[in-house]
């Protein structure tokens, strides 16, 4: 099974760009669901032809995040504030509660509804009703939603960021003549098992010996839970640490920050903080994904009924970054990033050791 390295970050910081991207791999629905309504396709972005553009943004979680949620609405702001539409925006949802919620930003007469992770994928029910007729619709499907002809979705894979993100922190290690590394991560769901793979895989691409320490924590957000975590990793050796976590980065990282252990980002770019510093990005954040529709659909030319995934070393994102590189530490990253996009390296055998 693919997972979607946003998909697993949506189901992360849930509880708790950077890039105008183009590009990425297209497909279209092959079939649709009946409905009482057409999809619309044409008048966008003002596609109820009320004067004005409305987008209604739905996320699972806190868009005050400082991360994951708050890239997909920073993003929607700033082109909407470039363009002057408006946005309204809805976090902190329940699932159950998805499809009222998108009922209810119809009969507000937006004229598009983004969806923030594909846990809220049931608010697309709603679409072929009388009171969303003409609405456009995205979500940020992660490792994807069954498509239909009312909406359309951005897809990405968690092995290619994740091999990735390992093979830089092999990197690091290497630089720090070490092998032993920590991912520390919340309950023990098969994303996050399938990611700490494909990390690992990536590490020991560049340091065959290369120890991986794995804790779950239970809890993406517990701070206190993932510090005691760190401190055990720490006292095992680790050299160089992942938090995949949610709301507990940070608490992780300013740990690892005061031992003088680099970390690596879940998700977001993270590079500028000077007050949390992190050694490396792994960018996979859906406000990127999201400012690439936007901007489509600005011009008019955002495609409902279609899918756009995302390729590493293809696509501006998915991508990681040396804060401050070393040598050729880019260059290389750079290199395996084009190997996977180009499908010379073939990351999903590499991550089952078949490679």
């Amino acid at each position: 099974m693919k997972f979607s390295a946003r998909a697993a970050l949506a189901l992360i910081a849930a509880p708790a760009l950077l890039l105008t991207a183009c590009g990425g791999e297209e497909t279209t629905a092959t079939g649709s669901d009946s409905g009482s309504t057409t999809p619309a396709t044409k008048g966008q972005p003002d596609v109820n032809g009320d004067g004005k553009v409305v987008i209604g943004v739905m996320s699972p979680g806190d868009t005050r995040d400082n991360g994951y949620y708050q890239s997909f609405v920073d993003d929607a702001n700033k082109i909407a504030q470039a363009n002057q539409w408006e946005v309204r925006t809805l976090d902190k949802l329940n699932p159950a509660d998805a499809v009222n919620q998108a009922r209810n930003l119809c009969r507000q007469r937006v004229d598009l509804i983004a969806i923030a992770a594909s846990e809220l994928k049931d608010a697309l029910t709603a679409a072929p009703e009388p009171q969303c007729k003409g609405v456009n619709w995205y979500v940020n499907g992660g490792g994807g939603v069954e498509q239909t002809e009312y909406f359309t979705q951005s897809k990405d894979t968690v092995n290619q960021s994740l091999y990735a993100a390992g093979y830089a922190a092999g990197q690091l290690l290497k630089q720090l003549g070490a092998t032993k590394a920590g991912y520390i991560t919340g309950p023990e769901l098969d994303f996050a098992k399938q990611a700490a793979k494909a990390f690992k895989a990536g590490m020991q691409a560049v340091v065959p010996k290369g120890e991986l320490v794995t804790t779950f924590t239970g809890d993406f957000d517990d701070s206190a839970k993932a510090k005691e975590a760190f401190e055990a990793q720490r006292a095992q050796g680790i050299k160089v640490v992942y938090p995949y976590l949610g709301g507990a980065t940070d608490a992780v990282t300013q740990q690892a920050n005061a031992a003088g252990i680099p970390a690596l980002t879940p998700g977001t770019d993270r590079c500028a903080d000077t007050t949390t510093k992190y050694a490396v990005s792994v960018i996979f954040s859906p406000g990127a994904y999201f400012a690439a529709a936007l901007e489509d659909y600005g011009k008019g030319t955002l495609k409902m009924g279609s899918a756009r995934e995302w390729v590493i070393g293809v696509d501006p994102v998915p991508n990681v970054k040396f804060c401050q590189p070393q040598g050729d530490q880019q260059s290389e990253i750079d290199q395996v990033m084009k190997d996977i996009g180009s499908k010379k390296l073939d990351v999903d055998a590499a991550v089952d050791g078949t490679e």
